[in-house]
């Protein structure tokens, strides 16, 4: 943790030079030059554990580290015809440690049931988010860009969003549509990978070949070649909101999603009851049905109940429910708590089961936990600082906020979180 906030703080400092000069009122002043609206930065870190590792087949360590820090910067500008144009610069870089995922490299050789030392890997993240609002007619229009890269995996995502609002603006109706096109290495476990590569998708080509070559004669040297496959994601969402007074407000969302292409993982072995072993292989299609609603209700000057629940459905048949609890209360007019709690069940897909269930007869199989049924309770508390003169009298470092969260699924696996968010405006 002490990484963490010292990458916080460090950030926090270098970029106080920003906020060196007095900003005008925004509420008599409409900036006709690109101009800073905040910044805000968190940093977290996360760890796990637990026995239902996917890539031993449903047993063995599912250890994991986890420490991500992520910038937000929001700049602003009205344009001749008073029209709002936002920019969002992102970026985010998440650096784990896996115990488990050891056994992924086809270098280690090492037995499906045991580990030796931690995995590591680093995933960079960086998008830009355009939005224009025109605040008379009540509405948006934005488009978005977006990376994600780490070492077996490479995605590029595109967004457009709309909004409209009217009844004097206590309504508004949303929408947000996604394209992700996603490029994964297939990095086999050392024992699978002649099967793996000979067999992947009813089949093998040249650079299946080429991958089993450069593994034989280069072990111990490099990674070699890898053969790639893709997976794409097409989502559209739709929410309306409405303040139904001063003290109520809801919204209802209903999401879209359809993938296709490689929708395993290529290092998740699956263990037959015939002791045989093999990659998982899940079907190349898949729909989501989320519909979600929240509400916000706000109880006198010091108590607001944050209330969500979401069904979700798939062709997969994995049905689950999701409900999400936040109070935050007011200690002070400058200091408020908040605690959270978020219970969550699912039924599991069809193409489940665990280690040595599955036989070599069907068609589609896996043993990751994640897909099969369980129940998980995540419950913890924030407190977060917004004095009118800022943190330390310092005015436009406007808000820090500390969380924690403990997870637990009811098969065995537990985590704890811990952030830390820092807002300068």
């Amino acid at each position: 943790m002490r990484k963490i906030t010292l990458s916080a703080l460090g950030i926090f400092a270098g970029i106080l030079s920003i906020f060196s000069q007095e900003k005008t009122d925004s509420t008599t002043f409409k900036s006709k030059k690109l101009s800073l609206e905040e910044i805000n930065i968190v940093s977290s870190y996360y760890h796990q554990d637990g026995n239902n590792s996917a890539i031993t087949g449903g047993i063995g360590t599912e250890k994991l580290s986890d420490y991500a820090n992520f910038i937000n910067i929001k700049l602003n500008k009205y344009n001749k015809k008073e029209l709002k144009h936002s920019i969002d610069l992102e970026i985010g870089i998440d650096h784990f440690t896996s115990a488990s995922s050891d056994n992924v490299s086809p270098n280690t050789g090492t037995n499906a049931s045991t580990s030796s030392v931690d995995a590591k890997d680093t995933r960079i993240y960086p998008a830009i988010n355009w939005q224009v609002e025109n605040e008379k007619k009540g509405t948006t229009f934005g488009t978005g860009l977006s990376v994600s890269s780490e070492f077996d995996y490479l995605s590029f995502g595109a967004n457009f969003i709309y909004g409209k609002k009217f009844n004097q603006n206590n309504s508004e109706i949303s929408g947000k549509v996604q394209v992700y096109i996603d490029q994964l290495k297939l990095v086999y476990p050392a024992e699978l990978i002649p099967i793996s590569a000979a067999s992947s998708n009813g089949g093998h080509d040249d650079d299946d070949d080429k991958y089993i070559s450069n593994f034989e004669e280069e072990e111990g040297k490099s990674e070699g070649n890898y053969p790639t496959r893709l997976r794409n994601s097409f989502s559209n969402s739709i929410t309306f909101a409405q303040i139904i007074n001063k003290n109520i407000q809801v919204a209802f969302t209903a999401d879209a999603v359809y993938q296709n292409g490689y929708l395993g993982l290529p290092f998740h072995r699956v263990y037959f009851n015939d002791n045989s072993v093999a990659v998982e292989n899940l079907p190349s299609n898949r729909f989501k049905l989320p519909l979600a609603v929240r509400g916000s209700f706000f109880i006198g000057d010091r108590f607001i109940i944050r209330s969500f629940y979401r069904f979700y459905y798939d062709t997969w048949n994995l049905k689950s429910n999701t409900f999400n609890l936040e109070t935050p209360i007011k200690i002070t007019p400058f200091v408020s708590v908040s605690p959270f709690y978020r219970f969550y069940q699912q039924n599991g897909i069809k193409y489940f089961a665990p280690y040595k269930i599955h036989s070599k007869n069907e068609q589609y199989f896996t043993s990751n936990y994640d897909l099969g049924k369980f129940i998980s309770h995540f419950v913890g508390a924030g407190i977060r600082l917004a004095p009118p003169n800022g943190i330390f009298n310092l005015k436009h470092f406007n808000m820090i906020e500390v969380r924690y969260g403990y997870y637990l699924k009811n098969i065995g696996m537990k985590a704890q979180i811990v952030s830390l968010n820092l807002k300068f405006k």
